[in-house]
């Protein structure tokens, strides 16, 4: 194992790993190291977007995967178009979340999961890989019951298939070539335009879908029921994995702080895409089911493909399984590769895909080993896969508000950011997305835990965990009040050339300031973190015993 002493560039910087370091080679373009000509004319620009397309678009395609096609159709399905409104209402929350760590990234020449272990100490490092490790494994498995359903409704060998695309997906990572990965992934991306002549073989409705798009209402049920769809909704469009992926995909790129509007650029094409697709697929499985037997009666992926090729025609049914199939399939690159970057990073072994596997054997063998035994689960006949689906919605409704506060707090710490560090207006929309997220949380934990939890209780759940969550911003407001006076900004920080300022090493940089508000902040989630683990652990050990 290559440890990073042994890796550390010799050049002054925070870059952890000299892959890291030189020419950005994109699928679309080349960029010098030492390119820092003025973009003036419309074809620089674009030639210059093109090179740095990659990070945004395979995050958000990868979102687009297996739960993803599962939870929006089911939404369709059983509701039809009337949760359209919850797509738009997360557009900000994932061009926010998402715009901080390519930030960092662009900034720090560091992974996300070793900022954490050097910035917040060895026990929230740790914990941050080990959860991200837990559920990112449980999420491939996901991907690969997507691929066998889809291979299932074709009517090809779910062995041979699943096979195939394990062997796939580990192939084109495994080539040493960064740029030869990214043109997979990018082809991966153009698979879903395959929802595009599904939706116009169905042709929804537009008005309706209109309606339902700008005016925000909740279908006629259960509430219980919807409360845990929107919840579902919100957890397979904003995901963990998401924020390490991003963040070291960018400083595997090599992308410097000067191309920063460029990667933003790119996200925003990649929300657009993320953001077509689920209006399609919960517009198409609404229009496709209504007034049919199977509207309100979802099953899974495969039971839509089923109904598509029933009540639309055996096209559209073909077109959505083969869409399906490559859905999972980026989405099991991109979250096995979110996985191997931050164990590298945290545990001091090579990670780039620019290196050969013989170079990083590390990295390889996690990326290769957590594919090949989600695959490997997938064909086992008898296992728990249901029990698995169950256990990743879980985890990543108590996973999710944690990532998003050490987010928060690393884009607020100066000598990690210098004068990119959040503004005033971002840090207070992040800080009401975390109590959003705390509270949906909660009831999603509290749902899976006791299914027959009454309307009335979640109610009680929505309005108390906006009053506490008022009462927690005024008291962190406080003690930041409190904990902040006497200490200056540094005028470096404040004046600094934002083009060209990056972090300095690891090992330069003065210990964080753990300020009243902070420690509170994470005494707050270390045991909110416990006591949440335990009942899902609880809950898990219960239903697999056959008593939930």
């Amino acid at each position: 194992m290559t440890h990073m002493s042994d890796i550390r560039p010799s050049v002054d910087g925070a870059v952890l790993d000299t892959a890291h370091i030189g020419d950005i080679e994109g699928a679309l373009g080349t960029i010098r190291q030492h390119d820092v000509r003025a973009r003036l004319t419309w074809r620089h620009r674009l030639a210059t977007l093109l090179a740095i397309l990659g990070p945004g678009l395979i995050v958000m395609a990868g979102d687009n995967d297996a739960g993803a096609f599962a939870t929006y159709t089911q939404a369709g399905q059983n509701y039809g178009t009337s949760l359209l409104w919850t797509l738009l209402l997360l557009v900000p929350v994932l061009y926010v979340n998402q715009e901080m760590v390519l930030r960092l990234g662009a900034v720090t020449g560091v992974g996300h999961g070793r900022l954490i272990l050097e910035r917040f100490g060895r026990f929230w490092g740790a914990f941050s890989v080990i959860d991200l490790f837990l559920l990112n494994a449980l999420t491939i498995v996901t991907e690969f019951i997507g691929i066998s359903l889809a291979l299932g409704y074709l009517g090809l060998s779910k062995p041979v298939g699943v096979t195939v695309a394990a062997v796939l997906t580990i192939a084109a990572a495994s080539t040493g070539n960064f740029r030869r990965f990214e043109r997979f992934a990018l082809m991966l991306c153009l698979g879903s335009l395959l929802l595009v002549p599904i939706f116009l073989m169905v042709h929804p409705p537009l008005g309706p879908m209109a309606r339902h798009l700008l005016i925000p209402g909740l279908p006629a049920g259960k509430l219980s029921n919807v409360m845990l769809l929107i919840i579902g909704l919100v957890g397979t469009t904003v995901a963990p994995w998401q924020l390490f992926f991003q963040q070291s995909y960018v400083v595997d790129k090599r992308i410097p702080p000067r191309f920063i509007a460029y990667e933003r650029a790119d996200l925003w094409i990649g929300i657009a895409l993320v953001v077509i697709g689920a209006i399609a697929l919960m517009a198409f499985a609404a229009a496709a089911f209504e007034y049919t037997p199977g509207f309100g009666n979802f099953t899974d992926a495969g039971g839509v493909a089923a109904g598509l090729g029933k009540y639309v025609g055996p096209a559209a049914g073909g077109l959505f399984a083969v869409a399906l199939i490559d859905a999972s399939i980026i989405g099991a690159a991109a979250v096995s590769l979110a996985t191997a970057y931050a164990i590298g990073d945290v545990l001091a072994v090579r990670h780039s895909l620019h290196r050969k596997p013989t170079d990083a054997i590390g990295f390889y063998l996690v990326y290769a080993g957590l594919i090949a035994v989600a695959a490997t689960l997938v064909l086992i006949p008898g296992s728990p896969l249901g029990l698995l689906t169950e256990a990743v919605q879980t985890l990543a409704g108590v996973l999710l508000p944690s990532a998003t506060v050490f987010l928060l707090l690393l884009c607020n710490d100066r000598a990690v950011l210098g004068p990119w560090v959040n503004g005033r207006v971002t840090n207070l929309f992040t800080g009401a997305v975390i109590a959003a997220l705390v509270v949906l949380s909660v009831i999603l934990t509290a749902s899976v835990l006791f299914p027959d939890i009454s309307d009335t209780a979640i109610l009680w759940t929505l309005g108390g965990g906006t009053v506490l969550g008022l009462a927690v911003a005024a008291t962190a407001w406080l003690l930041r009040r409190l904990g902040s006076s006497g200490h200056a900004v540094e005028p470096t920080s404040v004046h600094a050339d934002r083009t060209t300022w990056r972090m300095p090493p690891l090992r330069l940089l003065p210990r964080p300031q753990l300020t009243i508000a902070k420690r509170t902040w994470l005494a707050v989630l270390r045991l909110y973190l416990a006591v949440a683990t335990i009942l899902v652990v609880v809950r898990v050990v219960q239903i697999a015993l056959g008593r939930g």
